[in-house]
């Protein structure tokens, strides 16, 4: 074999390597269709349909990522299908119109917001039952866990609150006044931050955990949008610390913001009524599910670009990706 050829074939296997190591599959809740879509994240292809309980929103996956959990709302369950087959194998006792959770560090217990009843509802996944429920403020919908596993975070989006609950007891210890209509929270990966977005308010704020206090408030601003269609929803940090991404809902773009400064750096232009996002596995792309136009956008992250956009079902509403 020559010098040119060999050089070839042993970039050509490295590639291989690479995609294979790097090969992962997206999972996206479909609202109105009662579905999730399988998307191949080598192909960016949408290569299954897979029939779930009603109005599946939240998506979450255990953390040996065997398992994906689904929040079907009106369902009023929480399902459990085993990625290995994508069949659903049981069904937890989630509480009325789950909509958001989040999955402790230990694997076992699951925060449901149950936005009907203001509550939030602990479920054991290994032994199937309910081991607490915790009051909480009225329609509470997005749920976080600290990384440490010693916080567990509810938005309620009519009281406009953080709800501050203390996993070692379950037991709601306070409470942060937000702007209006708070819906999702996420986590700094050393768990001392907490960013939680204000759909009506139209800001993000971030929060000191050790103090549970807001220590700055993000606004964004679109030219040629109207300021009432910026509605923050979902957010993604990246794991080096560097960028938070912010769904801005109908507004149908996305923020990138110095996770450090806290400077908006840019808006990236993608689907109708943007709701959430996820990374693949080496951060390189980020997916966003645009519920109105029934698709999926792919952001290249290193030219922060958006580089395809994927039909999904009806309403895309939640993501996540598995290896």
């Amino acid at each position: 074999m020559t010098r040119t050829l060999l050089a070839v074939s042993i970039g050509f296997t490295l590639t291989c390597a690479s995609a294979s190591a790097l090969a992962a599959t997206a999972y996206v809740s479909n609202e109105k269709d009662d579905t999730i879509s399988v998307i191949d994240l080598t192909t960016l292809e949408t290569v299954e349909t897979l029939e779930v309980g009603q109005r599946p929103r939240g998506l979450t996956l255990s953390h040996d990522n065997k398992l994906l959990y689904i929040c079907a709302s009106d369902s009023d369950t929480v399902q459990v299908m085993d990625l290995a087959t994508r069949r659903i194998i049981k069904q937890l006792p989630s509480g009325a119109d789950p909509e958001q959770f989040a999955l402790h560090p230990n694997n076992k217990w699951l925060y449901i917001s149950n936005e009907d009843d203001a509550l939030v509802t602990v479920v054991d996944v290994d032994e199937e039952k309910v081991i607490a429920q915790i009051d909480v403020g009225v329609e509470p919908e997005g749920m976080g866990v600290s990384p440490d596993g010693k916080w567990a975070v509810n938005t309620s989006e009519t009281t406009n609150m953080l709800h501050w609950i203390d996993t070692s007891t379950n037991e709601l210890v306070d409470n942060t006044l937000v702007d209006q209509r708070p819906r999702h929270v996420e986590f700094t990966n050393d768990s001392k931050l907490l960013w939680a977005s204000s759909e009506i308010g139209g800001t993000v704020s971030v929060v000191d955990v050790g103090q549970r206090q807001i220590i700055k408030t993000l606004n964004f601003k679109i030219k040629g949008v109207h300021p009432d269609k910026v509605q923050p929803v979902g957010i993604k940090l990246s794991s080096d610390g560097k960028y938070a991404f912010v769904a801005l809902g109908p507004a149908n773009h996305i923020a990138v913001v110095d996770a450090q400064s806290y400077e908006v750096l840019d808006y990236l232009l993608v689907g109708r009524r943007v709701w959430h996002m996820a990374f693949n596995l080496d951060e390189s792309l980020l997916l966003t599910t645009n519920g109105v136009s029934g698709d999926v956008s792919v952001i290249d992250v290193k030219s922060l670009k958006v580089v395809k956009s994927i039909k999904v079902g009806r309403y895309p509403w939640g993501v996540v990706v598995a290896p």
